[in-house]
């Protein structure tokens, strides 16, 4: 609605027909969930224009819009209800119902005194505002809800602006109240909030003159002069009144820990740049400083022009020359907009990324896209930073990552031209076009020596010509002349001559044939393995691939792998950016995908693909059971002749393993997805899944479950479903949309019982336990597990029934029955000890020790405790140490142990910081240690419980 009406389903955006019809569910969206009635809908929508066939048209237009719904009828139908339509949608699906709800939330927030959660909940509702309300829908109801829909959103700015002023951020509120000044220039409420952020940013005169700007208008326009409260303010400004000073800033108040980093991500600058003189001096224009901050807007500069061409290269000379000028970091992101083999990055995986650099702690970042996007902005805010954009698809790809302080600066490549960039942003371009002769002569001269060139000026110039100025291009012939010293210029023309090759244009838009030759030359000049290699790098689903993974692709063993890929390396067909990782200029990407499908042996692609898929499903499964070794098997599948799995002696190093190779995995769930793998895909969804949590990246948790879900749909596969369904509710719940999640387990409950498969229904009666134990209602916790106890124990599942026990324990003590919790703690540590389940024992011991502390018997708690404790620094759980370490501090302080948990918190604290935990551990750890001399208190119902993890 904000920005243009449209509809998204799975991110893609729905055909809603001629605009009329587009008018029609506006309506009944800005009504959302109210019956409109059918004079109401004919009056909004044609206002005083309406046909004498209106009703006519309008049943015709609601039809279509419920066929084009119908991708969406759980998420929104339209409904005939008596005395007109309802559309029933979430409010929170409909960008305006979500801003109203976040504005309303931050309002009660910060009634409530959390002022720093209240200024999130204001910025995630402002993020929503993509534009007008319903642009270029033109009749009185529209124009008067729009009018109101302004009025709405200004008020919103001045609340989070007032509340910023509260907390002391006042440099990043000139740049917005400055321009919603211009646009209410008699609002005199903005008035006072852009002189006092003026003010303290050390502008007061500047704020002196806006005050007088705004009288002399009011006298003009209105006749009157400013109210008393803006009149005050302007004295207070005159005499530099202290009681206008900011606040001191509490940091420990806010919820997302960060430290300060000057991230230096850039990579090495190109070795040769030959021919880019007048483009460096024009990006040294465009992107100069202009002394104060360039009108309050961020300089962006676009390098376009095509592929190959030079743009990157161009970018990080000039980068790397002007680093001074950015003394708090550089940030890089390839965002990937035309790698053949993949999609293009999403930009708020690259945001999340960005923000770790930027000093935030990822496991504490706020749940939304939008919040995230305006916790990026806080972070940028007032610091000197280039930000580097590298392969850009589209003007959409770049606008969530731009900063909203014109003290950075944003360089950009692509081979669009993005004028939606330039329209939106004010952003400037250069065109990068090809090298001209001297230029293209000037590089290879460099590469190869001026020598050669003099001894073979003909040939030299024919290889010029086929390279058609594209610097990649003159880059491959020169290694092939370099690796070669035997190979002469006029040999390597006459290759080129003869070279021509059937094959189609390459795909990303450019149509030259003569740089497939180039490419085709070098293709054709290497040896049998070394071409094959070549073929299927590009098969590899991510941006880059290791080489164990390499291995199994090209199912050669190590030492011979090796080998070619340095014969890769050395013809400029592959790059090694990272030591052990392996890609590829994304031309050359594509040039050897279309030999993959067009002159490779028939099954290569195909069997190489396999190869990989499995090697990442086999290896991550591996890691995963060092993880969790308790989890529930998969049925196990035998991996492709030639695939080479990669082991691990410990947890730990399967935890690094993850940690490289993530993004990759979550690649390579799409890519499966894709080619038709469906098995595979769900498979490397599942077993990635424990890392993914550890990690509170619930974000790639639901995209990467929702791409399994659909292909375990496919599968016809209800336990995977099921599966997929529970962990889409885990990250629901982690993110607090408790309604979803119980969306989620609904569905994975239905599917568990209509299949009779009992050991799913039992995961998600255990995962509705807890869903409902967030949602408060403890008594439904209990019923759910003590369900989950009978399945579990009817299929004979001990550690499932272990685990549930500890559940039931958990919600008997909630609900005051500790007697009855350490009952089934002892039934639950007896299953665990038997099968020497060290990971379960360590949290039951958990669970007992807080029945025995509100049964008042505080030396059995401890005892307990100390259990739990050992056994989690035996596996290495730092998390859950420093929280029975947390627990053990409230036991000993109920004894009046004072210094003995002092002892314990402090070292929870230390660990906590250690592993950098989510910061409200950290704050609550601190909290206790600066309470330890009021007198105790009871612990209540709500104190973390490890059980269920």
């Amino acid at each position: 609605m904000l920005g243009g009406v449209e509809v998204r389903v799975d991110g893609h955006r729905l055909d809603l027909g001629p605009a009329r019809q587009r008018r029609v569910l506006a309506v009944l969206l800005l009504e959302a969930n109210q019956v409109v009635t059918v004079d109401e809908l004919v009056d909004r929508v044609w206002g005083e224009q309406a046909p004498q066939r209106a009703r006519s048209t309008l049943y015709s237009y609601l039809s279509r819009l419920r066929l084009a719904l119908r991708t969406a009828a759980e998420e929104a139908q339209i409904a005939r209800r008596s005395g007109g339509y309802v559309l029933a949608v979430a409010a929170t699906d409909v960008d305006l119902h979500r801003f109203r709800s976040l504005s309303a939330r931050a309002r009660t927030t910060a009634q409530a005194g959390d002022e720093t959660a209240a200024a999130r909940l204001f910025e995630e509702a402002l993020a929503t505002w993509q534009g007008d309300l319903c642009p270029g829908m033109d009749t009185p109801w529209f124009n008067s809800r729009r009018e109101a829909a302004q009025v709405e959103r200004l008020a919103a700015v001045l609340d989070w602006s007032d509340l910023q002023l509260r907390r002391g951020l006042h440099t990043e509120l000139v740049t917005v109240l400055a321009g919603l000044a211009e646009d209410n220039p008699l609002d005199e409420r903005l008035a006072g909030q852009l002189m006092l952020a003026l003010y303290r940013g050390g502008r007061p005169a500047d704020a002196l003159n806006h005050y007088q700007d705004l009288r002399r208008r009011l006298v003009e326009e209105l006749g009157i002069d400013p109210a008393p409260p803006l009149r005050s303010l302007y004295q207070q400004i005159l005499i530099s009144d202290p009681r206008l000073a900011p606040p001191t800033r509490d940091a420990a108040s806010d919820p997302v820990h960060t430290t300060t980093t000057h991230p230096r991500q850039l990579p090495a600058p190109p070795p040769l740049l030959a021919g880019r003189d007048s483009e460096l001096v024009c990006l040294d224009k465009l992107l100069a400083p202009q002394g104060e901050p360039h009108s309050g807007t961020v300089l962006i500069a676009a390098i376009c022009g095509t592929g190959g061409v030079g743009k990157t290269s161009l970018a990080l000379r000039w980068a790397h020359g002007w680093q001074e000028r950015f003394p708090d970091g550089q940030l890089f992101a390839d965002l990937r907009g035309f790698t053949p083999s993949g999609e293009p990055a999403d930009p708020y995986t690259v945001m999340r990324g960005f923000l770790e650099a930027l000093g935030a702690d990822p496991g504490s970042l706020p749940a939304t896209p939008q919040s995230q996007a305006a916790l990026y902005r806080s972070l940028t805010a007032g610091r000197r930073l280039l930000i580097m954009l590298d392969n850009v698809r589209d003007t959409d790809q770049v606008v969530p990552l731009l900063p909203g302080s014109a003290t950075c600066t944003v360089l950009i490549t692509s081979r669009h031209r993005l004028p939606g960039l330039a329209a939106s942003h004010g952003a400037v371009q250069l065109t990068l076009e090809t090298l001209d002769r001297a230029e293209a002569r000037d590089l290879l001269v460099r590469r190869i020596g001026a020598d050669r060139i003099t001894a073979e000026p003909a040939a030299a110039t024919e290889l010029l010509h086929h390279c058609a100025g594209l610097p990649i291009a003159i880059s491959v012939l020169a290694a092939r002349l370099t690796t070669n010293p035997m190979l002469t210029l006029t040999a390597l023309a006459s290759e080129l001559r003869e070279a021509e090759t059937p094959l189609d244009a390459l795909e990303t838009g450019e149509t030259n044939g003569d740089i497939r030759i180039v490419f085709a030359s070098s293709y054709l000049a290497l040896d049998t393995d070394s071409a094959r290699v070549f073929r299927q790098i590009a098969q590899a689903p991510g941006a880059d691939i290791g080489l164990p993974a390499a291995a199994s692709l090209t199912g050669l063993p190590l030492p011979r792998l090796r080998t070619r890929l340095h014969r890769l390396q050395a013809y400029h067909l592959v790059q090694e950016r990272v030591p052990g990782r392996f890609t590829c200029h994304d031309l050359l990407r594509a040039y050897a995908l279309e030999l993959a499908e067009t002159v490779a042996p028939a099954g290569e692609a195909d069997a190489a693909l396999t190869r990989v898929l499995d090697h990442y499903a086999h290896t991550a499964y591996a890691a995963d059971r060092l993880l969790l070794p308790y989890r529930d098997p998969l049925v196990p599948v035998v991996p492709a002749d030639g695939t080479r799995l990669e082991e691990f002696a410990d947890a730990e190093r399967a935890m690094a393993w993850f940690a490289r190779e993530h993004t990759v995995l979550t690649a390579a769930v799409n890519h499966a997805v894709r080619a038709g793998r469906d098995a595979q895909a769900w498979r490397m969804a599942w077993a990635i899944t424990t890392f993914l949590a550890r990690r509170a990246w619930w974000a790639d948790v639901t995209a990467v479950h929702s791409t399994a879900l659909a292909a375990a749909v496919r599968l016809g596969d209800p336990a995977a479903q099921a599966e997929s369904r529970r962990a889409l509710a885990w990250a629901c719940t982690e993110t607090g949309r408790l309604a979803e999640a119980h969306q989620e387990l609904a569905h994975a409950l239905a599917l568990s019982e209509t299949n009779g498969d009992l050991l799913s229904a039992a995961h998600t009666n255990l995962t509705l336990g807890w869903l409902y134990e967030r949602d408060g209602d403890q008594p439904a916790a209990l019923r759910h597990d003590q369900s989950a106890v009978e399945q579990f124990t009817s299929i004979g599942n001990l550690p499932g029934r272990a685990r549930a026990l500890n559940a039931v324990a958990w919600d008997h003590t909630q609900l005051g029955d500790h007697d009855a919790s350490v009952r089934r703690c002892q039934e639950a540590l007896a299953i665990q000890r038997e099968l020497g389940d060290e990971r379960g024992q360590a949290n039951t011991w958990d669970t007992l020790g807080y029945a025995y502390h509100q049964l008042g018997d505080h030396t059995k708690a401890i005892d307990c405790y100390q259990h739990s404790l050992d056994l989690n620094r035996a596996l290495e759980h730092r998390y859950n140490e420093a929280l029975t370490l947390v627990h053990l501090g409230q036991t000993y302080r109920a004894t009046e142990a004072v210094e003995t948990a002092r002892g314990a918190l402090r070292e929870a604290l230390g660990i906590y910081l250690e592993i950098n935990a989510p910061h409200s551990e950290v704050n609550q750890a601190r909290v206790l240690l600066r309470e330890l001399d009021s007198p105790p208190v009871p612990d209540g119902p709500d104190s973390p419980f490890v059980g269920r993890s």
